[in-house]
């Protein structure tokens, strides 16, 4: 048996993870994912809802006028979401399989911390 155990999200994932009022604008979502350096935040919705960089730009590349726009007009809602003690292969595979980026992670019903696929990829390199 391996004395190496497998790395859990819990040791990767960035926490607290940052949210977003559902209220907020667009351009209040970029603002801050700038300011804290991050690409995703979760908006404060009754089910597990996210914002991203990448929704941000594919609204403005595809000529939205995102000046007005709330974060519920351009967030995933229900979103996937992930346990702490999962392990990285796992939280990857999902990834992978769902086609994004971020996984918010969730311990009881409360938001814990954000895991990406940057976090992943500078663990196993």
């Amino acid at each position: 048996m391996s004395s190496e155990e497998p790395t859990r999200v819990k040791e990767i994932m960035s926490s607290p993870v940052e949210t977003i009022s559902r209220d907020a604008t667009v351009s209040d979502a970029a603002a801050k994912m700038r300011d804290d350096n991050i690409s995703a935040l979760i908006v404060t919705t009754s089910t597990p809802s996210i914002i991203t960089s990448t929704d941000i730009l594919d609204a403005v590349a595809s000529g939205t006028d995102t000046s007005e726009l709330d974060v519920t007009e351009l967030m995933t809602e229900s979103v996937e979401t992930v346990p702490p003690d999962l392990q990285i292969g796992e939280a990857s595979a999902m990834m992978t399989n769902f086609g994004i980026k971020h996984l918010p992670v969730v311990e009881r019903g409360d938001y814990v911390g954000m895991i990406s696929s940057t976090d992943i990829a500078a663990q196993v390199s």
